[in-house]
């Protein structure tokens, strides 16, 4: 069984909502499985805020998560149309990887969340390719070919999935947000299961 990492960030559940769909998608390709794994906030605090293993929840994500993929997905809410600190504090630890080439080759795809309807979505998921490119992976994205894709009134690009709350009473995903999320999961691991 070969695993697609799927990374996120979430402080209000949305973006791991989102997380824990497109893992649905990975886990319906033969032979593939999601390994869900977040990262903790960042604090402007020089001393270690959080405990090494959350209360709950994934486990933390290490460097060594991204070598031993078959693939990628991550994501983050979106901070002023760019990616967490906390995701990208991340990204600045994995040099190492960088250096051996562990992702090289590798299908990578993001997703976002955000509460307001122009609050950056599709550049937040376009700045999150850019160190995924330097990784050399082969970013994956949402055909037209998704019909949701054409016919939401919520989140969902072809850059990536995505969440919208404005405006929303209740905060849960739409079904075409669902629908996208398993759709790039499933497209990612499809893509990682035929370049193995």
């Amino acid at each position: 069984m070969s695993e697609i990492l799927v990374l996120y960030y979430s402080r209000k559940g949305m973006t791991e909502a989102l997380a824990r769909e497109v893992c649905h998608g990975v886990d319906s390709v033969d032979d593939m499985a999601a390994r869900l794994r977040t990262v903790p906030a960042v604090s402007a605090v020089t001393e270690a805020v959080e405990d090494e293993v959350p209360d709950s929840g994934p486990p933390y994500a290490t460097p060594q998560d991204l070598a031993d993929c078959a693939g990628l997905v991550m994501g983050s809410p979106t901070r002023f149309g760019s990616m967490d600190a906390a995701l990208n504090h991340y990204l600045d630890g994995t040099v190492n990887e960088w250096f051996s080439a562990a992702a090289v080759g590798k299908p990578a795809a993001v997703f976002t969340s955000t509460s307001s309807l122009h609050g950056g979505q599709e550049s937040t998921l376009l700045t999150m390719a850019v160190p995924l490119l330097h990784h050399g992976m082969i970013l994956v994205g949402l055909p037209y070919t998704e019909e949701a894709l054409t016919t939401t009134t919520t989140g969902g690009t072809p850059y990536g999935a995505s969440n919208v709350t404005f405006n929303s009473k209740n905060a849960a995903l739409s079904d075409d947000e669902k629908t996208l999320a398993r759709a790039l999961g499933k497209r990612v691991a499809e893509i990682a299961k035929k370049l193995m």
